[in-house]
Order: structure tokens, then C-alpha cells, then sequence
């Protein structure tokens, strides 16, 4: 009947989607509230600095630590060595260092010879992972503890000097010519004081303030092949080479298309010659197997979304400078049909999934990887199917030229199967379709320096319905398990929205209270009917004859023939 709970953990943030399925049936309802964001606890938390060099340091005012010291921070580094933080006195000195990639130290000396206590770690430090270290002081101990290592404890003599007599500045970071800390140090806190790090980094040379590395923890929320980019104390996510939008890279970027609507995107934009084609996006210059003088490519991935009613229909088509092309096409029965001509066979080599209707209106996913010979198709939540070109096939797409989504209008001669299917053209909807790392619909809908490669015809009007929630006709009563039979069953949400259950609680209390009440009248009922059970005739020991005698005492004397007492007449009684 219901589902709630609450998110206590950070690694199930962010929320990208809440999808609610089962809303087909009648009477069945989801209701989704989000509330205001609440940030909580404190903000000093991730008050952090970088030290990008060995000789890079901040300076605070001296340490006031002369009977207690209480310091902890957390760093982050890649180096196997570095001071964290000194301060100095004559000769007393307090200092925390990281030693080796697993050692950390913790340094003092109040005047009775210097003492140090080491944690050792089974596990390198310099991981670029955060760790956190607390070092305490005081007159009866020292003690070391990084992360959740067991903690170090050093015992202080029993006869001596125990005051720590500081005079220099607080360095956080190299001081006195040793090598400093490369990496991050935040929520630095020294007797429950936090050293505000990033406004001493801004006017401090050598140091930034906030803490680049974040890509190396959360990097992994720039989905779809985001790129994560450190910022000033956060990251972001570029989403510029996919066909997503959004801060993590998760909303989809579709259109809807009308009737004889199309959309074509130049790989290379007016006045660009073939050869500045190596350099585009689309030829991946980083890609060693692609050179200048092949203009081609060996491999290509291919992913988009749709949902149409409507067959036949050309669905995407990039053309060449040749006649090599690819085409995506539902066939007149609503089958899914991918067409490679890449030259070297008599015909197009086809792969055709004749089991499966897609002119359905729901949405279905493509996913076509081409490397060499090899294809590879995915299509909606079913296991990849593996095809090969023909042994004759040529295996490089030569000089792409466009792409079109809808409907091919290109100059030249186009595969028959293609005209018969460009006619009347495709009608509705395109989501994040993807080739290479050009999204074509994204450069349409969002202005970028791709938007210039862009040509539509129609008006381009942009919804995700290409790639919503896949959505199952119901079932019919026989074959439905969850069907309820309403003059049989009584369903308590049926004909309600979800907050008219707060009724059928308020039913439930109210007849409880009514069984609580007749309970206690019952119990008062039996309660009187006991204390009056003997009323009635009773029995008393009341002397005979005292309906006739003048007194109580004279029906006692009358009834007694033991009472021989006499009243003397010469004794009387005065009330004075």
C-alpha cells in the first residue's frame, strides 16, 4: 500500500530520476513531493587549500597550546612525504608530518627532550584519497590517530617541565627549509578554532584556495560521457560532447517531428575544406588508426532513441562525399532496419529485425557500434547481438558528408529503398541521438558553435517523449494477478486520491475509542451492582420492649433482669 523512506547516505546522491510504474490499472495512484533543499552542518567542513609546490606555506598567529593541544584537519595528497603544519619556541617546538607514503608523525618537545608518536598505516596514504588525522596534547598524554587506525597513545613524564612555550608563527605547509606538503589540507581546527585556509591561499602565493581532486571522487556522477571539470571548491560536468544536457549529464535532448520535417547536420560547416575535416569531432583526431590523407573511418558508435506510429520511415541517414552511407529505417512493418553500404559488395549489407515492432508508439533505444568488420547492435534492454560484414565489404566509411534525421534531401543519387521510405517522412519523436561525438539535436536546440552546421526544415520543437519511460499496455482481467473485483473486493483507494486514506485511519480510531468506551461503562455497571448487592431486609440486636419504653436505657434495664443498678434519688448532678 505504500513506499517511503528516507536518502542518509551520500553515495545515493544525486536523485536523477523517480520513476513510479503501475499507474495503468483504475484506482491505482503515485504521488511525488519534493521539498525545499535543506544543506545542514558545518560549512567550515570543506574550507580547504591546495599547496602546489614543495616550497609553498600559509602563516597564522602563534599557536596557543601551552598545557592542551587539540588539532585535527584532513589531507589529501599524492606525494610520499611533506610537513602538514610547525610552530616553534625557543626550543619547544610542536609539528605534524607525513613521514612515508604510510607513516604519519606527530612531534613536541615542552623543554624535556622531543617526543614523537607514529601511526603506521597498512595501506599507502598517498592515494589521493581523503584522510584524517587527530593529534591531542596534554599535561598527562600525547595520542595519534589517523582515520580509523587504532589510536597511539604516549604517556608524559611524571616529574618536569609541561608547558609548550611557542614565540614563531603557526606554518601550515613547508617552514625552515623543509620539504612541504604537496596536496590538499581542509577543516584544519587547533583547539576547536577552524583556521579559515582559503582566505589566507587568495593573497598567498603557492597556494589556491579550495581543493582541486574532487573529479577523483565524484567524477564517476558525469554520466554518459560527461567529462568532469575541477573548479573552485566543487566540480562540474561538460556535457558539450554528448548528447545530454543537465548538470551530471542525465536530460535527455529530443524533439518532436512533424510530417515532413527534417534535420541535416554538415560535418564540416560552409567554406571548411575536406582536409580541416580531420580535425572535427566527428574523425576523433585523438584516434591513432585515423590520418589526414584517409579522410574515412574505421569505426563508428551510433545511439539514439524514438517512437513513432507511423511506418515507413527513414529515421537517421549519413551521407558521403561517395556513395557509402548508413541508414536507420523502419520497414512498412514497423520493423527496425539498419542498412551499411561501405562499398565493395553489389548490394547494401542489411541488418534486419523482423521480430519485433517498433511503430508501436513506445520508446525504443538504438545502440550500433561498428569497429572494422565487427557490428555490434543493441536494442532496448535486450542482450547485444553481434554481425559482420560481408568478407568483400570494405571496412572504412569514406568521406561522411551530412546527417539527416527524418528525412534524407541530399544532392545526388540515393539508394531506391531509401526514396521509397523518404515518403512522407518521419513523424514523431527523436531523443539524444549521438554519432561519434556529435549530437546533432543538441547543437539545434542549444546554441553552440556546432548550431552553424544545423540546417531544419519544419519547426523543431523540443520534448523528451522519444526517451520516456517505456509504458505497458494493461494486462486484461483473466491474465491480470493484481486485479480487483470491485463487487467483491473493496479497495480503499479506489475512486480516492491517496490522502482520502487519512479517512479510513481516522475510521479505525474512532471505532477503537468506541470499543475503549463501552469496555469502561460495562466495567462501572458491574462495579455499582457489587458494593449494592446485600440491600434490603437486615437484621439488628435492638433490645424488646423499646417501642414502649421511654428511654434507650430504660428498654435496656426492662430487657436485663442482670442490670441491679439503682438510681439514688439523693445524688444529683450540677452543671456549674
Amino acid at each position: 500500500r505504500k513506499d517511503s523512506g528516507m536518502l542518509s547516505y551520500k553515495e545515493h546522491l544525486p536523485v536523477s530520476q523517480v520513476v513510479a510504474g503501475d499507474l495503468d490499472r483504475p484506482g491505482s495512484e503515485a504521488k511525488v513531493s519534493v521539498g525545499p533543499v535543506r544543506c545542514q552542518g558545518d560549512r567550515n567542513y570543506w574550507n580547504a587549500a591546495s599547496f602546489v609546490t614543495s616550497s609553498s606555506y600559509l602563516h597564522f598567529s602563534t599557536f596557543q597550546g601551552e598545557t592542551s593541544a587539540d588539532i585535527s584537519f584532513y589531507f589529501k595528497t599524492s606525494a610520499s612525504d611533506g610537513v602538514f603544519l610547525e610552530n616553534l619556541g625557543n626550543s619547544d617546538f610542536i609539528k605534524l608530518e607525513l613521514k612515508t607514503a604510510t607513516e604519519v608523525s606527530f612531534s613536541f618537545d615542552v623543554g624535556n627532550g622531543p617526543v614523537e608518536i607514529v601511526v603506521r598505516s597498512p595501506n599507502p596514504l598517498n592515494d589521493d584519497q581523503w584522510h584524517r588525522v587527530n593529534a591531542e596534547r596534554n599535561v598527562k598524554q600525547a595520542s595519534l590517530q589517523v582515520d580509523q587506525l587504532p589510536l597511539e597513545v604516549r604517556k608524559a613524564p611524571t616529574e618536569g617541565h609541561t608547558r609548550l612555550e611557542l614565540y614563531s608563527q603557526l606554518y601550515v605547509g613547508a617552514a625552515g627549509g623543509q620539504r612541504g606538503f604537496l596536496g590538499c589540507i581542509r577543516s584544519l581546527r587547533m583547539n576547536g578554532v577552524t583556521l579559515d585556509l582559503e582566505e589566507r591561499a587568495k593573497v598567498t602565493p603557492g597556494v589556491k584556495p579550495g581543493c582541486s581532486g574532487h573529479c577523483t571522487s565524484y567524477g564517476m556522477y558525469c554520466a554518459n560521457g560527461g567529462k568532469c571539470v575541477e573548479k573552485y571548491n566543487g566540480y562540474s560536468c561538460d556535457c558539450s560532447k554528448t548528447a545530454y544536457d543537465g548538470p551530471f549529464c542525465i536530460k535527455d535532448v529530443g524533439a518532436f517531428f512533424e510530417e515532413g520535417m527534417w534535420l541535416r547536420y554538415n560535418f564540416h560547416s560552409p567554406g571548411t575544406s575536406m582536409k580541416d575535416l580531420v580535425s572535427r569531432t566527428l574523425l576523433s583526431s585523438s584516434d591513432p588508426e585515423i590520418t589526414a590523407p584517409d579522410l574515412s573511418l574505421n569505426k563508428e558508435e551510433l545511439s539514439f532513441s524514438f517512437s513513432t506510429t507511423k511506418s515507413p520511415c527513414v529515421l537517421l541517414y549519413i551521407s558521403s562525399y561517395t556513395t557509402d552511407f548508413i541508414a536507420v529505417l523502419v520497414n512498412p512493418t514497423g520493423n527496425l532496419l539498419i542498412r551499411y553500404n561501405l562499398g565493395g559488395t553489389k548490394e547494401p549489407y542489411n541488418i534486419d529485425i523482423d521480430h519485433r515492432n517498433m511503430a508501436n508508439g513506445q520508446p525504443h533505444t538504438v545502440n550500433v557500434t561498428r569497429n572494422g568488420r565487427d557490428i555490434v547492435l543493441q536494442l532496448d534492454h535486450y542482450p547485444p547481438t553481434s554481425y559482420s560484414l560481408p568478407a568483400t565489404s570494405d571496412i572504412q566509411f569514406n568521406s561522411p558528408k551530412a546527417l539527416f534525421l527524418g528525412k534524407v534531401i541530399e544532392i545526388g543519387k540515393i539508394d531506391q529503398d531509401i526514396y521509397k521510405y523518404n515518403t512522407p517522412g518521419f513523424t514523431g519523436c527523436l531523443s539524444r541521438v549521438q554519432f561519434n561525438q556529435i549530437a546533432p539535436l543538441k547543437a539545434a536546440l542549444r546554441p553552440t558553435n556546432a548550431s552553424s552546421h544545423v540546417h531544419i526544415q519544419g519547426e523543431l520543437v523540443e520534448s523528451n517523449c522519444g526517451a520516456s519511460p517505456l509504458t505497458i499496455p494493461p494486462m486484461s482481467a483473466a491474465t491480470d494477478p493484481w486485479h480487483l473485483d470491485s463487487a467483491s473486493a473493496d479497495f480503499p483507494y479506489n475512486g480516492q486520491a491517496i490522502g482520502d486514506g487519512v479517512n479510513r485511519n481516522s475510521a479505525i480510531i474512532g471505532g477503537v475509542i468506541a470499543v475503549v468506551i463501552f469496555t469502561i461503562l460495562c466495567t462501572l455497571v458491574f462495579l455499582i451492582r457489587y458494593m449494592f448487592r446485600h440491600k434490603g431486609t437486615y437484621h439488628t440486636n435492638e433490645a424488646k420492649g423499646a417501642e414502649s419504653a421511654e428511654s434507650a436505657d430504660a428498654a435496656i434495664m426492662n430487657n436485663d433482669p442482670n442490670f441491679t443498678e439503682t438510681i439514688d434519688e439523693s445524688k444529683k448532678e450540677w452543671l456549674i
